[in-house]
């Protein structure tokens, strides 16, 4: 597309993806890799809340957290999710919607191996949104797991990786009397070849 320039140029939209993730990464005070996820439910409901996305791979977008969570509890419903992050300093966004499949291999347990000792022991803890009767109950939890696991727990069975494969990407960006520039990319599945086109603001 010949006005597919600056900001949007390129062929790989992970590498556009990339590129923006790591402006923000110098100006975001805080948080630069947080995503606002979106599942549904069994009856169509849906919900979101902020996560931190952990890799930009060749062809999808990594996060981690509790399978048995609400949001892990609808991805396995539905097979599927979207997500939006959006950096104030910068002025842009991305939007992504796709297929979700579960990595709980060598790559979760290396990312779980490199987090702190207390968010590998608060992961076996927590049993995540789950009612909980008291923060004294859930800190009692934590240190009962410690003796018990001790300086080296194991990844826990219930918790991993969720990679969204992209159906649809897109790029926004910040444009004078609200004329935005977007750049949505599509394609049928992760097989089939990107169709690119500008929206309107």
């Amino acid at each position: 597309m010949s006005d597919r320039t600056g900001l949007f140029a390129g062929d790989d939209p992970f590498e556009i993806a990339r590129a923006w993730l790591t402006e923000a990464e110098a100006s975001e005070v805080n948080d630069p890799n947080a995503i606002a996820l979106s599942t549904v439910d069994a009856q169509g409901m849906p919900n979101a809340r902020m996560v931190l996305l952990k890799e930009i791979e060749a062809d999808a977008f990594v996060f981690y957290t509790n399978y048995d969570s609400r949001k892990g509890q609808e991805i396995a419903i539905s097979g599927k999710a979207a997500f939006v992050m959006h950096w104030k300093s910068l002025h842009r966004q991305i939007r992504v919607r796709g297929t979700v499949t579960r990595e709980e291999g060598e790559k979760a347990d290396a990312y779980y191996a490199s987090r702190s000792l207390k968010s590998r022991l608060g992961a076996w803890a927590s049993r995540q949104s789950e009612p909980l009767g008291s923060r004294t109950e859930l800190m009692a939890e934590v240190a009962r797991l410690t003796t018990k696991l001790g300086t080296h727990p194991p990844r826990p069975p219930f918790w991993g990786g969720f990679r969204i494969t992209p159906t649809e990407i897109e790029f926004w960006a910040d444009g004078a009397f609200r004329l935005h520039d977007r750049f949505r990319w599509e394609r049928e599945d992760e097989n089939s070849a990107w169709n690119i086109n500008r929206l309107n603001p």
